[in-house]
């Protein structure tokens, strides 16, 4: 492998507080130098900028890949490519597939079919429970050898609090986090929009938006008691985000993420029966996006993660309440985010930082970072560059956005993986 120069860019490493022009060098798949005047070494590709960001390859904590079991939806390969075109290179894969990761030889398969794209690092996920069915639970210790990452159920809540306890308690030992999708399952069972007067309107059966805030406040209760570590995922709502506000105060191992529907769309996305944008958790009143953008802002949020659904086409073509909750998520995290950017409430570093060395550091991995001797996992991005989202015509196989015909800010236009371009004019 040559050595390659990016120069006239503007490096971007929240991990080391570094924001400055200047120039990036790599040698041997890792960054072997970054600044300025780095010279031009002998048989070096130079790769010119032209100011834009490079910045750490991403880090996405909550995908669904639909390898195994359900690639009508995607594959493993389907994604990766997506997954280059939005700047991510490295990824959390949920568990809830068919079968379930709730076996150490899965769990090695998922390493295993990562590694073999050449452009994404694959995280799985351990089931909780066994098929993530919420009954008997997995063997988190023989997961957590193989390689799994951390603990969930997925899209499915861990609804027993014994079960729960029990989790957090094991999964302590070994020093590992169960993420929790925040819904009281009885409250939410057979629900398709946040209940409230559009739902109504609609006669859309109705999910209260108090169901997340009463399963975070029981999870809380449950990290209290044992000393567990436990993340929510796709925290939506005002009230469950004051929650975790008050736990993180009180110095309680509690944690979360948001994906960026819920600081960007409101329920009235929805629209008339709008599928691509029925979600789980369903859009929220506006009161809560403006919640979640706060809570962006004050640090209450540690990562923003794709929590990338994808849907086939026959899966979103149904009456609204019968079609599948997701949304599809890789190629538009970044632009998305930087709406926030654009629009005031987040500084590019610290957007930077909530897709990068923030969900690093929560999965325990040295990826998010432009540290010199680190795998040259980068991407880079301009800022302003305008581009349309359009449905059928996405980079990988899942076409289910929310964000359908929306014109966005901030386009990737490269993307390395161990110093091997793998999106972008020579990729």
């Amino acid at each position: 492998m040559t050595d390659t120069l990016i120069t006239g860019v503007r490096l971007l490493d929240p991990a080391a507080g570094l924001d400055q022009a200047g120039e990036l060098l790599i040698r041997d798949g890792l960054i072997a130098d970054l600044g300025t005047g780095l010279g031009r070494p002998d048989g070096v590709t130079v790769i010119e900028g032209d100011g834009a960001v490079l910045c750490p390859g991403l880090v996405d904590m909550r995908a669904a890949l639909g390898e195994p079991g359900f690639e009508y939806r995607e594959t493993i390969a389907s994604a990766a490519e997506a997954a280059a075109a939005g700047g991510i290179t490295t990824l959390a894969a949920l568990p809830d597939t068919q079968p379930a990761i709730d076996d150490p030889a899965l769990v090695h398969l998922l390493l295993a079919r990562g590694a073999a794209t050449g452009s994404l690092t694959i995280l799985p996920y351990g089931a909780v429970t066994k098929g993530c069915r919420g009954e008997e639970m997995a063997e988190l210790g023989l997961l957590h050898e193989a390689g799994a990452i951390a603990f969930t159920d997925g899209a499915r809540a861990i609804g027993g609090a014994r079960q729960m306890a029990l989790a957090l308690t094991y999964a302590r030992g070994f020093g590992a986090m169960i993420v929790q999708h925040p819904e009281e399952p009885s409250l939410a069972a057979g629900g398709a929009a946040t209940r409230g007067e559009l739902a109504t309107r609609l006669g859309l059966p109705a999910i209260p938006a108090e169901a997340e805030a009463i399963m975070v406040a029981r999870d809380i209760r449950l990290a209290r008691m044992t000393g567990g570590a436990v993340h929510f995922a796709h925290v939506s709502t005002a009230e469950a985000l004051a929650l975790i506000r008050r736990a993180k105060d009180e110095g309680l191992r509690v944690t979360c993420d948001t994906a960026p529907p819920y600081f960007d769309l409101n329920e009235g996305a929805i629209g008339n029966f709008r599928s691509y944008a029925k979600l789980s958790p369903p859009l929220r009143a506006e009161a809560d996006r403006r919640a979640v953008v706060a809570a962006l802002a004050d640090g209450t949020i540690d990562a923003i993660a794709s929590d990338h659904q994808p849907r086939d086409a026959d899966d979103k073509r149904l009456p609204f309440a019968q079609a599948s909750a997701g949304g599809a998520g890789l190629v538009t995290l970044l632009a998305v985010t930087l709406a926030q950017v654009h629009g005031g409430a987040l500084g590019l570093a610290e957007a930077v930082a909530l897709l990068t060395v923030g969900p690093a550091r929560l999965l325990g991995v040295g990826a998010g970072t432009l540290a010199k001797g680190a795998a040259a996992d980068l991407c880079l991005f301009h800022p302003e560059h305008v581009w349309r989202v359009q449905a059928g015509a996405l980079p990988g196989k899942a076409q289910n956005t929310p964000f359908d015909n929306r014109a966005l800010e901030g386009q990737v236009i490269g993307t390395w993986k161990a110093g091997r371009r793998v999106f972008g004019a020579t990729a």
